[in-house]
């Protein structure tokens, strides 16, 4: 159930405009409908999908047979819509859907309790999917309890968590080992390279990770990461301000499948690693299946990088990244290569773009 569909309205006006009868008030089995609690389960749960998130709690309340059909079949749910008593509504909620996958419970004010966290805990243990970004008033608590109710979690939203603590997320990463996304985007406290050592011997699994802006993060915490995660796809130091060269020639070595780096605001690093992620194109090609059958994909290697603000970087160098990944682009209609704040950089050009700027030799002939 997601957002985006007819909003949420009086259930006897839906049950007019979307049942289907035979013009004798019965269904083709047979069975007379008269009103909505008459529906069967299935038909039911293939009705709620056109509605949104809230049209779902409605129903759940309606009679004992709807709310044990939603509570069975229900796997997404959004409250990020609740602009008050969220923390209420999630503590009335989670005892009723146990089979909740993904829950987003992401706040533009802080609502949410550790009381309502630990008590998705301790209901909801197939949650695969968890969304807790700006939980300013979660503690540690919250993690201790996820650690033991919800071991099966393999994406955790906790962007603006800001209480958490480095130990406390530890212990979660030995209980949560099948991570793949983890946002700890603004977690000064609880991403620190302590965390970061935890996350790489713990969550080997691991494809995404945001730190944006966790400037304790240093190079030894990188280095862990790049040696204990080697199927990482996609990490974002923005703002990792300690961060140098050694973490980005870590990760170029240890991580063939990296698709997005960002190092925004970095500026420790300089051509030396531009030139180590260059460099890396020949090795991740051993680890691509497509070229073990002699192929080549420009997606195998960097396809999103950002070095904003990184002011030491010389465009020789990074034109050599930019060659050596076809998929990294500066013409505006594929930015992917994004150099903003850099003005040493403005000549360097993906292969596409120099294409665009060549003039056309049919049109100098006449």
């Amino acid at each position: 159930m997601v957002g985006g569909r007819p909003l949420t309205g009086n259930l006897d006006v839906w049950f007019r405009s979307l049942m289907v009868v035979d013009g004798r008030g019965k269904m083709e089995t047979g069975a007379a409908i008269t009103g909505w609690k008459d529906l069967p389960m299935e038909l039911l749960l293939r009705v709620l999908v056109l509605g949104d998130d809230r049209m779902v709690i409605v129903a759940s309340g309606v009679c004992t047979g709807w709310r044990d059909a939603i509570c069975l079949g229900l796997s997404h749910l959004c409250l990020s819509w609740c602009k008050e008593h969220m923390n209420d509504l999630v503590l009335s909620l989670a005892p009723k859907f146990t089979k909740l996958q993904v829950l987003s419970l992401r706040q533009n004010k802080p609502q949410l309790e550790d009381n309502a966290v630990q008590t998705i805990a301790n209901y909801c243990h197939d949650l695969c999917d968890l969304d807790l970004s700006k939980g300013h008033k979660l503690s540690d608590i919250s993690l201790y309890a996820l650690a033991h109710g919800c071991p099966r979690l393999l994406r955790l939203n906790f962007s603006g968590c800001t209480a958490f603590s480095d130990s406390a997320l530890a212990y979660l990463t030995s209980f949560c080992t099948k991570l793949k996304y983890l946002n700890l985007c603004g977690c000064v406290k609880a991403a620190s390279d302590r965390a970061l050592q935890a996350i790489a011997y713990n969550c080997r699994q691991l494809q995404s990770l945001i730190l944006g802006w966790c400037e304790g993060v240093t190079d030894k915490g990188v280095i862990c990461l790049a040696l204990g995660c080697p199927d990482l796809r996609a990490i974002d130091l923005c703002g990792c301000v300690l961060i140098t060269d050694e973490s980005v020639i870590a990760l170029a070595n240890g991580c063939c499948r990296l698709r997005s780096l960002g190092l925004y605001y970095c500026q420790n690093i300089t051509d030396k690693a531009m030139y180590s992620l260059a460099n890396s194109r020949v090795k991740s090609k051993h680890c691509s299946w497509a070229s073990i059958h002699g192929s080549s994909n420009d997606e195998d290697g960097l396809m999103k990088l950002n070095i904003s603000q990184c002011t030491a970087l010389t465009p020789p160098a990074v034109q050599a990244v930019c060659d050596s990944f076809p998929a990294l682009h500066t013409c505006p209609d594929r930015h992917s290569l994004i150099i903003s704040g850099c003005l040493s950089l403005t000549a360097v050009h993906c292969a596409c773009a120099i294409q665009n700027h060549r003039p056309n030799k049919a049109g100098l002939s006449h």
